[in-house]
């Protein structure tokens, strides 16, 4: 009896969690997350606008994203426990 109560208080434990992260929108993160990677790298990034991931390039376990930025564009190669390889696209000279 103590074995299935323990695995409840367990699972209601970790239910709210489940909840929560669901809850952010997967874009919003992404782009804020893929330019503070291209800013520790380097690159020009102060307003991530958008970042749309390239189906056509990558693979699931690396996936190609093009960011835009407040001024700039780039296509950034998201490789895991590597250091991201960034390509600028683009620089927005009307601002």
């Amino acid at each position: 009896m103590k074995v299935t109560h323990m695995l409840l208080a367990g699972t209601a434990a970790v239910l709210p969690l489940v909840d929560t992260a669901s809850a952010a929108d997967p874009k919003e993160v992404s782009k804020d997350i893929i330019a503070v990677q291209i800013r520790k790298q380097g690159f020009a990034c102060n307003k991530a606008l958008s970042a749309e991931r390239d189906t056509t390039a990558g693979n699931p376990d690396d996936p190609v994203w093009t960011l835009k930025c407040d001024g700039a564009s780039y296509r950034v190669h998201l490789i895991p426990n590597m250091a991201a390889t960034v390509e600028k696209l683009a620089d927005d000279t009307s601002k």
